[in-house]
């Protein structure tokens, strides 16, 4: 205790000559500015006090760090640059105990107070998001304090924005002369880099492509359009211009420039005459560069109603009537880009009226819909789906819609959602409506919840719509023309009596000016919807699910398959049959 002040040096002693309880004399004014420029004993010996108890608390943090196996470190005057503060928001910080002291592109280090879940979720999140790896490191209370103070000094920062107007005059000049895919090519040619975004969407929105794939090869640069589900090379650049091409494309994304070693993803917004049109960015490292993958979300309301869909028959009298029920669980299956959105939002188009409330959850907001309360899905703030499931509850709905159920927390509260008097639409990735039940069984799903709040499932694909101003009737060999006899010879009774199977004609299109010589334009539905029935609940509480199973009860109930609805719609001069096989078989 050497090091600690006395008492009397703590307590002034009255100077010499004088009495304990007269005045001190007078001192100079030099010794006035040195006793106010220098700290009081007493406020010496609190200071000494308490870096005592801060050395205490950092030796029980690296106890404790020892005991958790993990590494430790005092933070008490460690520079924590802004960047790696903006890492984490303060509000989050405080929440979860947890702060960024370090980062770069490919390490982020945090000091947490106490592990657990909490902590694995936001290093998760923080890796996904940065595509870095996160390291933990304990630290005290009194670090973490020192960090915490430490938000109040930090910059604000202008938030960039990713808004570009494009006006009508550019995009005509753009359009003007591209009409096929090969006179893009020659448009491609001439456009300078400043430019060639604007061309890429200009030309995308006259030809009705939903994504733009922009890849680097041996030679040169490969432009690539998914038109109505299928990807079409339009063009093929010098590979000069790749580099500087890139760097705009991220620039407007704000996307990091000098980061080609990872994948990123961003968006743009053009501002157009009429409306808003998204641009969803996403840049990934190959071998002769990045790919870059531009995907348009059209943010106006998308016009689709649900007698557009394409549904028929008894599908559509099925389907119709399940979503007038005021609860239970309506699902859409299918893979990526297969219209289940496009479907549920159709659905919700019916519904949406003024003595209903309805709130969705998505991920992302795809088409916006007035009367309609839409929420998005930031995992970056910890708001996932099932946190989000949660709070929309407490909303009071009537109607709720889950962009897509991907794990047991989420589906489990989807289902209470639909057994305690809502009516719930959402999405599940399998390849076949019979395919749903299963996979909600092996997602950890209760059997006697999923029975009593499944009400119908919906599988579905789309498939591209023959151009009318090209169409031919075609003749089908003798192979094809035996599986499209057995598909429909196996159809439900009430439809394959609409069928005349001594007069089958089907169609093609030959490729004209106004399809791009592709003989497709546009696309539609196909579907195989079934609805619960006493057979399906008896199979799902018996434990012994399969989807050959579901399938075979579905079909005895009634349910037309895709393949079958497409090639009723291939009778129809819709689409093709070839078109039907690709997709449903």
């Amino acid at each position: 205790m050497s090091d600690f002040p006395s008492i009397s040096d703590i307590i002034q002693k009255p100077a010499d000559g004088a009495s304990a309880g007269a005045p001190a004399p007078r001192s100079s004014r030099s010794s006035k500015k040195a006793q106010a420029g220098a700290p009081s004993a007493q406020e010496a010996f609190s200071h000494k006090m308490e870096q005592i108890g801060v050395g205490e608390k950092e030796a029980l943090a690296s106890e404790a760090a020892k005991a958790a196996n993990l590494p430790y470190i005092d933070l008490s005057a460690f520079p924590v640059s802004s960047e790696a503060l903006r890492v984490i928001p303060e509000e989050q910080a405080r929440e979860t105990g947890v702060v960024c002291f370090y980062f770069t592109p490919e390490q982020i280090r945090l000091g947490v107070v106490a592990p657990g879940k909490p902590v694995e979720e936001l290093m998760y999140q923080l890796a996904e998001r940065h595509h870095a790896e996160v390291s933990p490191y304990l630290i005290s209370e009194h670090s973490f304090e020192n960090v915490l103070k430490l938000y109040a000094h930090l910059p604000i920062v202008k938030p960039v924005t990713k808004d570009i107007a494009i006006t009508d005059e550019e995009l005509n000049s753009f359009e003007v002369g591209v009409d096929t895919l090969k006179s893009l090519e020659e448009a491609f040619q001439k456009v300078s880099i400043s430019d060639i975004l604007t061309l890429m969407i200009a030309s995308a929105l006259k030809v009705n492509s939903s994504d733009m794939h922009v890849e680097a090869e041996e030679e040169g640069i490969s432009v690539r359009y998914r038109i109505d589900g299928i990807l079409h090379e339009v063009a093929k650049l010098p590979k000069e211009q790749w580099k500087r091409f890139v760097s705009r494309i991220k620039l407007l994304a704000a996307l990091k420039i000098n980061v080609t070693d990872r994948p990123q993803d961003g968006r743009v917004t053009l501002k157009l005459s009429s409306g808003n049109l998204d641009v969803r960015v996403s840049t990934m490292p190959t071998i002769h560069g990045e790919s870059v993958v531009m995907r348009i979300l059209h943010s106006g309301s998308a016009g689709v109603t649900f007698d557009d869909l394409g549904l028929r028959g008894d599908a559509y009298a099925r389907l119709k009537r399940e979503i007038t029920r005021p609860n239970g669980m309506v699902i859409t299956t299918g893979p990526t880009g297969s219209g289940k959105t496009t479907t549920l939002y159709s659905v919700l188009r019916t519904l949406n009226k003024s003595g209903v409330k309805i709130i969705t959850l998505e991920d992302p907001i795809e088409i916006k819909m007035e009367g309609i309360n839409q929420s998005q899905v930031d995992v970056s703030h910890d708001y996932t789906f099932a946190k989000g499931l949660r709070s929309l509850l407490r909303q009071d709905p009537d109607i709720c819609m889950v962009g897509e159920i991907r794990d047991l927390e989420t589906a489990e509260i989807a289902i209470q959602a639909a057994l305690t008097g809502h009516l719930m639409l959402s999405t599940i990735h399998t390849n076949s409506a019979s395919g749903a039940i299963p996979r909600f069984l092996s997602m950890g799903v209760k059997p006697f919840l999923l029975a009593p709040a499944l009400n119908s499932v919906i599988g579905q694909r789309l498939v591209r719509r023959i151009c009318e101003h090209c169409q031919e009737e075609t003749v089908l060999d003798a192979d094809k023309m035996g599986h499209v006899m057995k598909l429909l010879e196996s159809l439900p009774p009430a439809e394959k009596a609409k069928v005349d199977f001594n007069n089958l004609h089907f169609y093609i299109g030959k490729g004209c000016e106004r399809c791009s010589n592709l003989g497709y334009k546009g696309r539609v539905g196909i579907y195989e919807i079934f609805t619960m029935t006493k057979e399906i609940e008896a199979v799902i509480l018996s434990n012994s699910v399969s989807e050959y199973v579901i399938q075979e009860l579905a079909v005895k109930d009634g349910m037309v398959t895709m393949a079958q609805d497409g090639l009723l719609k291939a009778l129809d001069k819709i689409t093709t049959v070839d078109e039907v096989f690709r997709v449903a078989e």
